[in-house]
């Protein structure tokens, strides 16, 4: 699948997440990489959860959402399952801006 296509469905993924929802998203970018830091991650939360942002916040670049694409694929066989996969991660990645952690997301069913 072509960066163009994989960036589309993450695209998509974020237009599926409630407005009410993406409208409390305070000072983050999501953006597609082809590959991780390490291996095993399809995506990945870099900042402050707005639960850690205190009355000091401010003056700092934007948090960041990444989405890897070649381990997406690598665990995909076609392109729904590319789709499913890419809204759980992005669903995913979005909890840790809220302060979601690994437990409670896992307990929740966003493993």
């Amino acid at each position: 699948m072509s960066r163009e296509r994989f960036e589309e469905l993450v695209a998509d993924a974020l237009d599926e997440v409630p407005a009410e929802l993406l409208s409390h998203m305070e000072n983050v970018v999501v953006l597609v990489e082809d590959d991780p830091p390490e291996p095993g991650l399809l995506g990945l939360y870099e900042g402050y959860a707005l639960t850690e942002r205190g009355w000091d916040y401010g003056g700092v670049l934007p948090d960041r959402i990444f989405v890897y694409r070649n381990p997406t694929l690598a665990i995909c066989n076609t392109e729904e399952e590319v789709v499913e996969e890419v809204a759980v991660t992005v669903v995913h990645e979005i909890a840790h801006h809220f302060g979601i952690d690994d437990d409670h997301l896992h307990e929740l069913g966003w493993g």
